[in-house]
C-alpha cells in the first residue's frame, strides 16, 4: 500500500501481470485515516486488493463490476455486521448513507457512472435482505456471496 501523491486523489488498485505473475499495489489518499470518505476509500481499496488476490490464487476471473459490488457489500459488513449483535437502527442509517444518500463522481450514462450505480443498487438490495436474516444465515450468505463470480452474485441479489 502506498499513499496517493495528489491531494484529493481516489483510491486505486494497480495491477500488472507478467510471465504468469500478478503484481498489485494499492494507492490510497494520504489522509485515509482522518476522514470518513477517505476511510471508506481505504476499505474499498483493501476489498479490491484482497478480492483480486483471492480470485488470482484460485485462477478465477473478476470483472470490474464484481469488484465494485463486493466492495460495496464489504463496506456495509465492516461498518455494521462486524458488531454482533448489530443494531437495526444503526444498520438502517448506514444503509441510507452508503446506498441512498450518495453522490457519484461519474455522470450517468458513462461506463464508470453506470458501473458504480449498478454496483450500488445491487449492494443496497443485497444488504437490505441480509438485515432481515439471523446471524448464522447472514454469515453463510456472505461467504457464498464472496465466493461467487459476477453472474452468481447478481443471482444472489435477485433471490
Amino acid at each position: 500500500m502506498r499513499e496517493a501523491s495528489d491531494p484529493g486523489e481516489r483510491e486505486s488498485l494497480l495491477l500488472r501481470e507478467t510471465e504468469g505473475e500478478l503484481e498489485m499495489a494499492l494507492v490510497v489518499p494520504a489522509e485515509a485515516a482522518n476522514d470518513h470518505d477517505n476511510w471508506l476509500q481505504l476499505a474499498e481499496g483493501v476489498s479490491h486488493f484482497v478480492y483480486v488476490a483471492n480470485r488470482a490464487r484460485q485462477e478465477l476471473p473478476a470483472t470490474q463490476l464484481e469488484l465494485e459490488l463486493q466492495a460495496e457489500v464489504d463496506k456495509f459488513v465492516l461498518l455494521v455486521l462486524e458488531h454482533v449483535p448489530w443494531h437495526p437502527g444503526e444498520a438502517l442509517t448506514v444503509h441510507s448513507r452508503l446506498y441512498e444518500r450518495v453522490r457519484f463522481l461519474h455522470e450517468p450514462g458513462t461506463e464508470l457512472g453506470e458501473r458504480y450505480r449498478t454496483a450500488n443498487d445491487l449492494a443496497a438490495r443485497f444488504v437490505r435482505r441480509l438485515m432481515g436474516y439471523g446471524h448464522v444465515t447472514t454469515h453463510a450468505t456472505l461467504r457464498r456471496f464472496y465466493r461467487a463470480g459476477q453472474s452468481e452474485k447478481i443471482r444472489l441479489v435477485a433471490a
